[in-house]
């Protein structure tokens, strides 16, 4: 099946899940542009990890501007008359404000959020890849980036429960969840085969895709 009717992909995923990779091997397999994340320019990511109470508040703003301007950017150069595949969904930045911020800290975001929030586009579909927080530790080990030996094992068990709990109301566009547990589209290219073709295959507004044991 042919993927020529999507213009506008986002894969979403909690940290170590795939999906900036996956982003890639599906802009490449489509010749789409990528938008993706660059958590590298976020001058207190690092320190967020190390002092969460801290650096919440300016890690998650920073991080708000700066996909907001992507955006902004991507429709100002009108790179939607081409396709785009991005590793960033709008709609799932407060998932981090709600895991981080104090309340008076989250108020002040909300209303920053509510402001910019209208301005992002929809997509024509979200590709969800969920895994086991024990899982996503070992991930997150095995590719040892600097930054993120300092994420504790209990903040990704949080982070992936809210990721589930966003993804199990999100209606706003057509929604592939796709476990990773026993598939493996990154390292295997038979499962990201079947992952294009399950993804061309789709037809309803919420499709699951898992391979079982």
């Amino acid at each position: 099946m042919s993927l020529d009717r999507y213009k506008y992909i986002v894969v979403e995923g909690p940290i170590g899940v795939g999906k900036t990779t996956l982003t890639r091997k599906l802009a490449e397999t489509t010749s789409a542009q990528t938008l993706l994340e660059l958590p590298q320019d976020n001058p207190f990511l690092e320190k967020f990890y190390r002092d969460p109470s801290r650096y919440a508040l300016p890690t998650q703003m920073f991080f708000l501007f700066q996909r907001m301007n992507q955006l902004r950017d991507m429709a100002q150069t009108d790179l939607f008359d081409a396709r785009v595949v991005s590793d960033f969904l709008l709609d799932k930045d407060p998932i981090f404000a709600r895991l981080t911020l104090g309340d008076d800290e989250l108020n002040l975001y909300q209303q920053l959020y509510s402001h910019l929030r209208p301005q992002a586009a929809i997509p024509d579909l979200v590709i969800y890849l969920q895994a086991q927080p024990e899982t996503l530790v070992e991930r997150v080990k095995k590719r040892g980036i600097s930054m993120e030996s300092g994420i504790s094992e209990i903040y990704l068990y949080r982070l992936c429960e809210s990721y589930s709990r966003f993804f199990y109301h999100y209606d706003a566009a057509p929604l592939l969840i796709v476990n990773t547990e026993n598939l493996n589209p990154i390292e295997r290219e038979d499962d990201y085969n079947l992952l294009v073709r399950r993804i061309g295959e789709m037809r309803g507004k919420r499709e699951f895709f898992n391979l079982g044991e």
